[in-house]
């Protein structure tokens, strides 16, 4: 294991680096930075202020590889309650959410997964909003495939993320780019095998801007997220090339990741969904997020140093 990776994954077991990282002037702002707050009302006070300069949000509510149905269950509630407040605040309508089934007893029991996400999406069609599944590492992709088809037989704007890292990913866009179907494409954070994800920065870009071309010549909704400006420069001739107009294509950008650039972006006419994080797992998030990749940890720095 790299050694950084292991340094980080140890500090995550750590209670007493979460609690310096949380009461440390400096590391506050970090947290600040990446993560909407701890509670609900922190994340639409978040998601209130993006959507007045213009942007989108979908929010995730921090926790994954749940094997408690309790715990479970108190996600499913936080999303409810998360719901409920985005609607009241006259918020959905520019705001949805996005799920982890690992969160919600994927690794428990599929059928849970699909029995609480089902109320989630239930939840969400009432208030006027949608849903994305989360994808996490390449042993639940084809689980988390089975969940989404079943839940786009009631809810068909259910969105999906495929990984450009994955070998199978240019299949998967294939088959999920018809319309009405809505895609986020990331690049994949998660540390997978050479039998099932390139490993070379240059592969999985030459793969991003495949599995890109795959979805806008589709009839879906392609959802881009990344922060990398020459992709996001690719996807944008690319979208002219397919004559696509700004609104059939979306931006995804993390939270307090290249702010200006999400305004920029949006002023130019183009929608653009900020990725809002919250919770009380926090600490988790940002340790995974850096262990998952530890380049990351210079990617975070950069950011914290310049709003661009």
């Amino acid at each position: 294991m790299n050694p950084l990776r292991a340094l980080i994954l140890a500090a995550a077991g750590n209670n007493g680096i979460r609690r310096l990282v949380g009461t440390a002037p400096v590391s506050r702002d970090v947290v600040r930075r990446f993560v909407a707050g701890e509670s609900t009302s922190e994340a639409v006070t978040a998601t209130s202020a993006l959507v007045a300069d213009g942007l989108t949000v979908t929010l995730d509510y921090l926790g994954e590889d749940t094997t408690d149905r309790e715990l479970a269950e108190v996600t499913v509630q936080s999303y409810l309650e998360l719901l409920d407040q985005l609607h009241s605040a006259g918020l959905s309508g520019s705001a949805e959410v996005s799920v982890k089934l690992s969160a919600v007893g994927q690794a428990l029991d599929e059928r849970l997964a699909l029995d609480n996400a089902s109320r989630i999406c239930a939840a969400a069609e009432q208030c006027g909003t949608t849903v994305t599944l989360d994808m996490e590492d390449h042993t639940t992709t084809d689980s988390t495939l089975r969940v989404l088809g079943e839940l786009r037989r009631s809810w068909p704007w259910v969105g999906a993320v495929l990984q450009a890292y994955l070998r199978r990913t240019l299949d998967d866009c294939r088959e999920l780019a018809g319309a009405g179907s809505r895609v986020r494409l990331c690049k994949g954070a998660y540390k997978e095998p050479e039998s099932v994800a390139y490993q070379a920065p240059h592969e999985v870009d030459l793969s991003y801007v495949r599995c890109a071309n795959t979805l806008l010549q589709g009839d879906g909704y392609p959802m881009f997220a990344t922060h990398d400006p020459r992709l996001v420069g690719i996807i944008d001739e690319r979208a002219r090339w397919h004559d696509r107009k700004p609104g059939t294509y979306e931006y995804q950008m993390l939270y307090g990741i290249r702010p200006e650039e999400q305004l920029r972006l949006a002023q130019a006419g183009e929608t653009v969904r900020v990725y809002i994080p919250y919770g009380q797992e926090w600490y988790g998030y940002l340790m995974r997020r850096l262990a998952e990749r530890p380049a990351n940890t210079a990617f975070f720095l950069r950011a914290l140093a310049s709003k661009r």
